[in-house]
């Protein structure tokens, strides 16, 4: 549904160029700070708030913001360029020095002459046995002792672009702001005690106390849930635009029965009931967006497969995509064999294919011999054909970009969509990034898998660790040595891990292997093979992703500092031991001493292997920050909502968005073009922020 931008809103989509001091060398700083919009800049909110309070020098109180009324008694000018100006003043209980640092200070005599009454503020501070205000924030005539706030918001700056000059772009954007039409229900508005849209963000920027900053206050609740309407709508729309796309209507076959016949397993329930769940979206007839969520090890990737079998038996072809060539390998593994016994040919699609292979492999898919390729970015790349494809499924869908899942899904006509992720959302949040997809969840674990014991212990009992390691890698097992990315620098990271490497070496032998994200792909699959062989024993790396291999031989997992991954790494790299039918074991590695909630957070772990119970409990927990990884998971950049605080709104607002498209599809009732105009003021179609399946 296009919607063209209200002319309302012109205002706030100008540039924030149009705003007054805003000129070439400050643009790049506030569109840093705010973005390039004059709503940006409307949307920045202050941190903190400073109240100040009248005092004489003789009420003065150390530290705090205060407003003093005196008369300029005389200068101390500085003897060299390095010492300040002072100026001694007086208002009658005491003197108050004002000190004042660079070259401006010679102008300060004919501006504030002697004998002159000014009213001054500033952080006051004892110096020896006198009070002083150092760099005053005010100095002004009696007259215009009223430019000084009482309450005064501080905003966020940048290096060039001091917070007071932030605050007077924020209030022009705020002087610009239109009086725009209701668009909340008017009973939901009273229900939560909400104020206008204009009052509410006339008081983020006018705030009268440091309640008034809380995610929690009225005005703050309200803006939240209005973006979180916004996007929820966003999410709606394009649900609904997407059911309307007629897709070919694929029953369950036959031949997906005898493929899962021929496994040496039964599908657990929670299996069972996502295959169903996908074979109702195929024979819908129209297009299926669908995300399989589940666990490592799962089973996400057998149900995806007989789906696959039931688009082949229809004469469609799919595309699985993974994020790195390691995974796309895993898979490729676990499918070829069993599709291939009945007669269902599957590729292997990489970079790495070059030549006659890969214009082979290109043949075969363009003809339709081929029914299911597996592989990279390399799958959506123009010369990649397909004769029908009907089915692309993703895996980690959070990574990758909207235009790369789309252009895999152009290859063919009504493309159903199938995206897996083993990122576990608490229930709660799930909206907020899947509001557009239909959900399944394997919560179960299929039989068999090992239970893994998990055990913390602090990095000064290294050395035991290590021992431990040896007599067991001299009995055949073989370990993951995790080394955390400490720091913003991939040298250092690596200079650890290689140090790491080293002295395992010294204390095992030479079956230790390195693998790090500097290493080209090649390099990284060698090393994977040389480790699923059995041909390394310790596989020591600096990152997660390139753990992302299934070796049932590997027992032990060591994670170094462990208090610095988030809980949902912890919980995926410990899924990468278990897989066999050894016993096995997660040591979580710790620097002393552990903050209260990173002590918390490896209990949880090691009371629980269930990737939603974790999420839902760390989320519980936290209240907030990132422990989960949700930033590298896809998740919206919100400007006022915050999925942690806010998500009482967040299930308010998916259902609100489901009722309005039910009830007014078209947004022609006063309501409807009213939220027309919210979805315009926050813009969630342009994709920018929005990360959506495709």
């Amino acid at each position: 549904m296009s919607i063209m931008r209200p002319e309302i809103l012109f205002p706030l989509f100008a540039p924030s160029t149009s705003l007054k001091g805003v000129g070439p060398r400050v643009a790049p700083l506030l569109d840093k700070l705010a973005g390039p919009l004059v709503r940006d800049v409307l949307f920045l909110r202050p941190h903190t708030l400073i109240r100040r309070e009248q005092a004489t020098v003789a009420s003065a109180r150390e530290g705090e913001v205060q407003i003093f009324e005196v008369e300029i008694d005389s200068y101390q000018k500085p003897r060299s360029p390095q010492q300040p100006w002072r100026i001694k003043t007086y208002d009658g209980t005491g003197v108050l020095t004002l000190v004042f640092f660079g070259a401006f200070g010679n102008q300060l005599p004919q501006r504030h002459p002697e004998g002159s009454r000014r009213f001054v503020s500033g952080k006051v501070e004892l110096y020896g046995l006198d009070w002083q205000i150092t760099h005053p924030d005010y100095m002004v005539a009696p007259e215009k002792a009223a430019e000084i706030p009482a309450f005064e918001a501080v905003y966020p700056a940048t290096a060039g672009l001091p917070a007071r000059s932030v605050r007077r772009f924020a209030l022009e954007a705020l002087q610009r702001a239109p009086a725009l039409p209701e668009w909340q229900d008017p009973a939901w508005l009273a229900q939560e005690a909400f104020p206008s849209w204009q009052d509410a963000i006339a008081k983020i920027h006018s705030p009268q106390s440091e309640a008034d900053l809380t995610p929690q206050s009225a005005a703050l609740r309200r803006l939240a849930y209005d973006e979180l309407l916004a996007h929820q709508l966003a999410m709606a729309l394009r649900k609904a635009d997407r059911r309307a796309e007629p897709a070919r209507k694929i029953p369950a076959s036959p031949l997906a029965a005898a493929l899962a016949a021929d496994l040496p397993f039964s599908l657990t329930g929670a299996q069972g009931r996502a295959l169903e769940d996908i074979r109702q979206d195929l024979a819908s007839g129209e297009r299926m967006s669908r995300l399989l969520q589940g666990d490592v090890g799962s089973g996400k990737t057998v149900v995806a497969m007989l789906a696959m079998a039931d688009v082949a038996a229809a004469g469609g072809q799919t595309a699985l995509m993974a994020p790195t060539e390691i995974l796309a390998r895993q898979h490729f593994e676990t499918l070829s064999g069993p599709l291939a016994a009945q007669g269902i040919h599957a590729v292997l699609l990489t970079g790495r294919d070059k030549g006659m292979m890969r214009a082979e492999k290109l043949r075969d898919l363009a003809s339709g011999r081929i029914s299911v390729a597996v592989g990279t970015h390399a799958l959506f790349q123009d010369e990649v054909t397909f004769q029908a494809l009907q089915l692309a499924v993703v895996d980690e869908q959070h990574r990758f970009g909207v235009a790369e899942r789309q252009r895999l899904q152009t290859k063919g006509q009504g493309v159903h969509l199938l995206a897996m992720s083993a990122t576990p959302i608490p229930r709660t949040l799930e909206l907020t990034l899947y509001g557009d997809l239909d959900v399944s969840r394997i919560d179960e674990k299929p039989p068999g898998r090992t239970p893994v014991a998990t055990r913390a212990a602090p990095m000064t009992r290294v050395g035991e660790v290590e021992a431990r390691l040896r007599d067991a890698v001299a009995s055949g097992a073989q370990a993951f040595w995790i080394c955390p990315l400490v720091s913003e620098s991939e040298l250092i990271d690596l200079k650890a891990a290689e140090v790491r490497a080293r002295e395992l070496r010294e204390r095992i032998g030479p079956s230790v292997g390195l693998v790090h994200g500097k290493m080209s792909g090649p390099e990284k699959d060698a090393v994977m093979a040389d480790f699923a062989d059995g041909r390394i024993s310790v596989l020591v790396a600096t990152t997660v992703v390139e753990v992302g291999v299934n070796v049932p031989n590997a027992t032990i997992m060591v994670i170094e500092q462990a208090e610095r991954f988030g809980l949902a790494q912890l919980h995926q790299l410990r899924g990468r031991v278990g897989r066999g039918h050894r016993e096995s074991a997660c040591v979580l590695l710790y620097d002393p001493p552990l903050s209260e909630n990173a002590q918390k957070r490896l209990d949880i772990l090691r009371k629980t292997d269930d990737g939603f119970v974790l999420a839902e409990t760390d989320l519980e927990l936290r209240g907030g920050g990132d422990s989960l990884g949700l930033k590298q998971s896809g998740f919206p950049d919100y400007v006022f909502a915050d999925p942690f605080v806010h998500r009482d709104l967040i299930a308010a607002a998916g259902d609100d968005a489901r009722l309005i498209l039910n009830r007014d599809p078209n947004f022609s009732t006063d309501r409807g073009k009213a939220l027309m105009i919210l979805q315009e003021l926050f813009d969630w179609r342009s994709g920018t922020h929005l990360r959506d399946a495709g």
